[in-house]
C-alpha cells in the first residue's frame, strides 16, 4: 500500500537539501531568486545544515548528507523537501538511511536527474510516494517557467487528478548563464510509438541513474508499472547506443513482462534522437511490442518539466493517433 504525503499549503516550510551536488555551486543571486520564487507561492524556505558543504566532487560527505535528510524528515515543521540540484552520487547514501524514520514521517520529497536513485529507493523501501520534478535551483528561472509552475501546483498542491498536456515550446539552453537570451523551440507534441490503454504505478526518472539500483535492495518491483524514463546527453555522439543498452538493461530486469507502458521524456538536442531512430530501437525489443509507449514528454534534462509521483498511478491511452496521459493518484 502506497503512502501519499500531505499536499503543500500556503505557509508551509520547505527544506532544501543537497543529497548530490552542493548548494555552494549556485551563485548567491540564484539562491536568492529561487528562494524568492518559492516565497511568492506562499512557502517558507529553510536550508539544511550541511547543504553548503563541498568537496572535490562538488558534493559532501555521506554523513553530512544523511544527517540532513534525517533531520528534514524528523522536523515536524517541514512539510516538503526539495533537492538543490542533481549530480552523480545520491546512491552512495542509500545504505545509510533510516527508512523507518522516513516511513513514519511521510512528506514530499522532490527532485530529478541523480535524485532518481534516492526517490525510487525511498519508494521501494517505504511505500512513500516521492516526486520527480523541479529542483530548488529550477525556481531561479525567470522566463519559460509557467509550465513548470503549473504542474508543480497540479501535483504537489492540488488533490485532483490531472492530465499531462504537451508544452507549446521548450528549451535546451544554459538559462542559468543568460536569463534574457533564451533559445525557444516549438514543440512537436507527444511521439506515438505503440498503442494501448493501460493503468499502472509510476516508477522511474533518469534511466542510467535508475539502472544503478539494479541488483540491490533499492530497486523497486516494476510489476504493473508504467515506467517514466529519460536520459541526458552526457554520452555525446554515442547517445543512441548508450540509451539503447540502458533500455535493454531495464528490460532484462525481473518482472519486466508485467510492465504495462513506457513514457519517455524529451531528448536534448545534442542527443540527436528523433522519432525514426527511437522507433527503430523500440522495434528491436521483443518485450516492448505489446505495451503502450509514448515519447517527447515534458520531463528530463530540457525545460519545461512536469512533476510526477513515483509510486503514484497514471492512465495512458494511446489509440487512433491520439494520446491521453492522466495522473490519477499522486
Amino acid at each position: 500500500m502506497s503512502i501519499i504525503p500531505e499536499k503543500l499549503k500556503v505557509g508551509d516550510e520547505i527544506r532544501i537539501i543537497a543529497p548530490a551536488r552542493s548548494l555552494a555551486l549556485l551563485k548567491e543571486e540564484f539562491i536568492e531568486l529561487a528562494k524568492e520564487n518559492f516565497e511568492k507561492q506562499g512557502f517558507k524556505i529553510t536550508f539544511s545544515k550541511n547543504c553548503r558543504e563541498i568537496d572535490m566532487f562538488n558534493s559532501s560527505s555521506i554523513q553530512s548528507r544523511v544527517e540532513d535528510i534525517h533531520e528534514a524528515f524528523r522536523d515536524k515543521n517541514v512539510k516538503a523537501i526539495f533537492t538543490v540540484i542533481g549530480g552523480f552520487n545520491s546512491n552512495q547514501i542509500l545504505k545509510h538511511l533510516d527508512y523507518d524514520l522516513i516511513k513514519n514521517n511521510p512528506k514530499i520529497l522532490c527532485g530529478y536527474s541523480d535524485i532518481t536513485a534516492l526517490a525510487n529507493a525511498i519508494t521501494a523501501k517505504t511505500g512513500l510516494v516521492t516526486y520527480s520534478g523541479l529542483h530548488f535551483s529550477t525556481f531561479a528561472m525567470q522566463k519559460e517557467f509557467d509550465y513548470n509552475l503549473e504542474y508543480f501546483k497540479k501535483c504537489l498542491i492540488s488533490e485532483n487528478k490531472f492530465e499531462v498536456l504537451s508544452s507549446k515550446t521548450w528549451t535546451d539552453d544554459a538559462w542559468y548563464l543568460d536569463q534574457n537570451n533564451r533559445n525557444i523551440i516549438q514543440n512537436e507534441d507527444f511521439w506515438i510509438l505503440n498503442e494501448g490503454e493501460v493503468e499502472g504505478i509510476i516508477l522511474g526518472g533518469n534511466l542510467c541513474t535508475l539502472n544503478l539500483l539494479q541488483g540491490t535492495e533499492f530497486m523497486p518491483d516494476i510489476s504493473n508499472s508504467i515506467l517514466f524514463i529519460e536520459d541526458d546527453d552526457m554520452p555525446g555522439s554515442g547517445f543512441d547506443v548508450e540509451f539503447e543498452r540502458n533500455l535493454q538493461s531495464l528490460i532484462d530486469q525481473p518482472n519486466f513482462e508485467k510492465v504495462k507502458g513506457l513514457v519517455i521524456g524529451r531528448f536534448q538536442k545534442k542527443a540527436e534522437m528523433n522519432i525514426e531512430k527511437l522507433k527503430y530501437i523500440i522495434n528491436t525489443k521483443e518485450k516492448l511490442k505489446n505495451i503502450a509507449i509514448i515519447a517527447n514528454v515534458d520531463f528530463g534534462h530540457t525545460n519545461p518539466l512536469i512533476t510526477f509521483p513515483i509510486g503514484g498511478t497514471c492512465k495512458l491511452s494511446v489509440k487512433n493517433n491520439c494520446t491521453k496521459l492522466e495522473i490519477i493518484k499522486h
